[in-house]
């Protein structure tokens, strides 16, 4: 296959789909992970609520006596004290271990397992290393929490519902039940990225135990909710402390002396931070400040420091904050004591002549379980075959030269190295204490001589969406590498009320673009409306508010329709395109809801491109294509993925389409 040499800073692909697999084959049986769940925008909890592997450390508690911490790193629990640099693994599967909690006789931990295709909770004995299931009902089951009696455990569950609700319980017989906090409730305004059922999320128990704060959204448009306070024994009425529009990541914590709440906001900016009221409510107060995420705070016992979480360094990684004065470290983690024998995987891969190649790397040690170097990050699929596998792939980026720790025995290898090459797979026997090495070649795909000259393109990602990474240019430019990519737009878009990705926006190629990669930041103008649009190739300024008809806000009109926002962005001399445009065939004459803007503002000609492949349905999508085409509209055809770069968990990585 031959490359074009030269890269246009606004071009159009006609992406032509290779398949890996042999013809005829079939995914209907690929559905999506934890499909129990009956909420819409998957993509958007799954990654920025529901616990997920990543390389650092994903949540944090305190023990008793505030000299150590339990966290989950990379799918298992970890311990570490205070004054160490050595992380003790303290569980190792089977399935993938989140979220623990320290039990205040510093006797036990409670954590969220993900196995057999559900999450139950389970209870770790740490004198022993027993573990006990506490819930077997097939359900997804988070964010458990002791009371300060160590009794009950409030914890987060769609048992009967599919929904996302409180419970509260105590353990007997070693099993854990309980009840719903609060009856299911329908709000009566109408929400896009939410069901119209309220949820309770992310509880967290006062002192005395006596009541619960946690978050919820009753007759809340968007976002996840404001912070709450009800009797833990389900009693009285539920009384709003703050409201503001919030995302999964709230995850607010009572303070030990009863007085305080801190949660995490991205208020007035374009990351998370930490932020403190009082229980009754009044003024948010900020307690952090930076242009990354802070998040899954927690308070020491005595109150006088916060750990959690923060993504200034790309990756995830554990800070302990003083209160006053706001002194703040990392906690770092050198060295690493497994429960099993490990070994060193080390792959190298290169292509025919020897040449290193980037490549995106699956790995899978003899427990089943998806391993990657300490430093690299560690994606999911959003999606699987459980006929064929029993978790979806895990995957990582690499330069072409990696180290992975696993357990000794036999690993699964898969490398993919874009669409030209073949993916390839190898099983290798790691020795236990040693390093064992392995080249690795993709091969290429036999095609035609005349095979015409292209580019590997992808109209349509986000570098920064609220995941749980931090990403930037030059990573962006090392994942584009790793699938073999040309060129990419970065479209840069709201979450809610933030941009993440303002900073960068610009009208010439980004700095970290090189030769071989060229990275592009143009816009997607959102609306709930008419359908989002991209905006290619501005050549002064971001267009705002960058969204429209978001109903219950400022910018609740329907003005400027996309016939509108089109206009601007040719005026600036941009492509605009529809992208990821229908998830079903619409009909509308007889369902308004599914139709947009689209057909007009075809006949108009303010559409220049079409996203037939993207984040949507692509038979749907490639019908109404070929329906504007046979209307005589020149649409070009685009390929674009929306993939979140930053997410620990995407519907594949960019480029994929």
């Amino acid at each position: 296959m031959r490359r074009s040499t030269e890269l246009p800073i606004a071009v159009l692909f006609a992406a032509g789909l290779l398949t890996l697999v042999a013809p005829g084959a079939a995914y209907a049986d690929r559905e999506a992970v934890l499909r129990q769940i009956a909420l819409p925008h998957s993509y958007y909890y799954r990654e920025m609520y529901l616990p997920q592997v990543t390389s650092g450390p994903s949540s944090v508690s305190w023990s008793p006596d505030g000299r150590e911490l339990v966290y989950s790193m990379q799918g298992s629990l970890w311990r570490q004290a205070l004054d160490s640099t050595t992380a003790v693994q303290i569980s190792a599967g089977p399935g993938y271990d989140f979220q623990p909690d320290w039990s205040p006789d510093g006797k036990r931990i409670v954590f969220a397992k993900y196995f057999n295709d559900a999450i139950e909770l389970h209870l770790l004995d740490l004198a022993t290393a027993e573990q006990t299931p506490l819930t077997e009902g097939g359900a997804v089951n988070v964010e458990p929490r002791w009371s300060p009696d160590g009794a009950r455990i409030a914890w987060v569950s769609t048992e009967g519902t599919g929904h996302f609700h409180v419970f509260t319980g105590s353990i007997a017989n070693g099993r854990l039940s309980g009840r719903m906090l609060r009856p299911e409730r329908k709000s009566e305004v109408a929400r896009y990225y939410y069901s119209p059922f309220d949820h309770e999320l992310s509880p967290s128990w006062s002192p005395d135990g006596k009541e619960l704060l946690f978050i919820a959204n009753p007759e809340t448009r968007y976002g996840t909710g404001g912070l709450w306070r009800m009797n833990a024994d389900g009693s009285g009425e539920a009384v709003r402390i703050h409201n503001e529009e919030t995302t999964w990541k709230a995850r607010p914590d009572w303070s030990p002396d009863g007085r305080r709440v801190i949660w995490s906001s991205y208020a007035g900016r374009q990351w998370h931070q930490l932020w403190a009221t009082t229980v009754a409510g009044g003024d948010p107060t900020p307690l952090s400040y930076g242009e990354f995420d802070i998040t899954s705070a927690r308070w020491s016992r005595d109150a006088a420091r916060i750990a959690y979480l923060s993504n200034e360094s790309g990756d995830t990684a554990i800070w302990i904050q003083d209160i006053v004065g706001g002194a703040r470290r990392a906690v770092e983690i050198r060295d690493r004591r497994y429960l099993k024998p490990m070994g060193e995987l080390r792959m190298e891969v290169r292509d025919g002549n020897g040449r290193r190649l980037a490549a995106r790397i699956a790995v899978t040690g003899p427990d089943g379980r998806a391993y990657a170097p300490d430093d690299a990050w560690i994606h999911a699929d959003d999606g699987y075959d459980r006929g064929i596998m029993p978790f979806e792939i895990h995957y990582f980026h690499s330069d072409g030269n990696t180290v992975v720790t696993v357990p000794a025995g036999e690993a699964q290898l898969t490398v993919w190295y874009g669409l030209e090459h073949r993916v390839t797979r190898r099983t290798v026997h790691v020795e236990p204490g040693r390093t064992t090495a392995v080249a690795l070649e993709p091969e290429r795909l036999p095609l035609p001589e005349d095979w015409p000259q292209w580019q590997g393109g992808d109209v349509h990602l986000h570098m920064n969406y609220g995941g749980a990474y931090r990403n930037t240019p030059e990573r962006l430019v090392r994942q584009m590498a790793a699938e073999d990519l040309d060129v990419v737009y970065n479209l840069v878009v709201n979450k809610e009320q933030r941009i993440p990705d303002i900073a960068y926006f610009s009208t010439r190629p980004d700095p970290a673009s090189n030769a071989d990669v060229l990275l592009l930041h143009a816009q997607e103008f959102h609306t709930s409306l008419w359908g989002h649009l991209g905006l290619l190739g501005l050549d002064d300024h971001f267009l705002l508010p960058d969204y429209s008809a978001y109903e219950g806000t400022a910018a609740a009109s329907p003005y400027p329709s996309n016939a509108v926002v089109a206009d601007l962005a040719h005026q600036q001399n941009a492509l605009v395109g529809y992208v990821h445009p229908f998830d079903v065939l619409p009909a509308p004459v007889t369902d308004a809801a599914l139709a947009n803007s689209l057909p007009v503002d075809a006949a108009l000609g303010k559409v220049d491109y079409y996203e037939v492949v993207g984040f949507s349905d692509h038979r749907a999508s490639a019908e109404v294509w070929h329906r504007l085409l046979n209307c005589g509209f020149r649409l070009s055809a685009a390929a674009g993925t929306d993939a979140m770069a930053n997410f620990a968990s995407l519907r594949g990585p960019v480029g994929v389409n």
